[in-house]
């Protein structure tokens, strides 16, 4: 083991700081992405106002959508259920649960439509937790090569267009990029990728770098054994009480690559991400580098392991 981010294993492991950090970033993001929902809200409550009567609430046209999320309905259930059904729900929220409440059924009406949107908002912090990660890492291998001077392309998240390095402004927001592909300074072509399914392996796993240009065909490539430089797992989740969970499920990722490559003889890098890292966990991740069994890791909530892990990354 030669890494200069990582000599022991109380290296690795997350802070009371650092996870009060990563709770507290978390929070603010999901109050960015709670504005929307209590805006809605707000336009909710002015437009019903006027409304004397719960059982009046179907006949104002322009807050069905509000009416329709307030019964309890996400978005799927809702398209699932269709007109008649949607209206027969809201029917039944009337009657039961605003009527019941009297001169406070407006009040219960917003609450309750609060309650649904925050439910659906739960949801997809799950996946924002990850997809936050995942920018940290990737707009840390694009500082690395920027910083290296090397030319890059970047996949774009939205149009699913390689983007070149020279037309990348700093405002430019790249680190939402599903991929990124440059050359070493020994010239060799390399790609990174995120989130993509392994065909040796049979899973989708959070990193991948690959031997070969952008412009190579994808299917071809993830199809051929020799082509991978390294495979890495990524766990975003900043929880401690959900850390050692969340090794495990890593560390079975990582041995199902192990053993899927070395049925075929290949041995390609191995690399762990993690955010909460306890003592325990950390022990166990160190052993494992010790032994060569993975090649890599890092804390994400430590700048210096990250960028270490990236300038390796843009090395390899």
């Amino acid at each position: 083991m030669n890494l200069l981010h990582i000599t022991k294993a109380e290296d690795l492991v997350t802070s009371y700081s650092e996870t009060r950090a990563g709770f507290i970033s978390i929070a603010l993001e999901k109050n960015r992405r709670a504005t929307p929902y209590v805006e809605e809200a707000r336009a909710l409550q002015y437009r019903i106002k006027t409304i004397s009567s719960p059982y009046n609430l179907l006949e104002v046209p322009d807050i069905k959508n509000g009416l329709i999320a307030a019964a309890g309905l996400s978005d799927k259930a809702a398209s699932h259920l269709g007109e008649e059904g949607c209206t027969v729900a809201m029917k039944e929220f009337i009657e039961k649960i605003l009527a019941p409440s009297g001169d406070a059924f407006k009040e219960e009406l917003v609450f309750r439509f609060l309650l649904t949107k925050g439910d659906s908002l739960g949801g997809k912090m799950r996946n924002i937790v990850g997809a936050l990660a995942q920018r940290k890492l990737c707009l840390a291998i694009i500082s690395s090569l920027k910083l290296s001077n090397i030319p890059f392309y970047a996949l774009n998240d939205t149009a699913s267009q390689w983007i070149s390095s020279k037309e990348i402004g700093y405002d430019t927001e790249v680190e939402n990029s599903k991929g990124i592909s440059w050359k070493t300074l020994k010239d060799k072509d390399r790609t990174l990728f995120f989130n993509i399914t392994v065909p040796i392996v049979g899973n989708n796993i959070d990193i991948v770098l690959l031997d070969g240009a952008y412009t190579e065909n994808i299917k071809t490539a993830i199809g051929q054994c020799e082509n991978y430089i390294a495979l890495g797992e990524l766990k975003g989740g900043i929880d401690p009480a959900g850390a050692d969970e969340h090794w495990k499920t890593a560390k079975t990722a990582l041995d199902r690559i192990k053993n899927a490559f070395k049925n075929n003889d290949f041995s390609p890098n191995i690399f762990f991400v993690g955010a909460a890292i306890e003592s325990k966990m950390a022990g166990e991740i160190f052993n494992d580098l010790k032994s060569k069994y993975i090649n890599n890791a890092a804390n994400l909530t430590k700048p210096e392991h990250i960028t270490a892990l990236s300038d390796w990354l843009v090395k390899l």
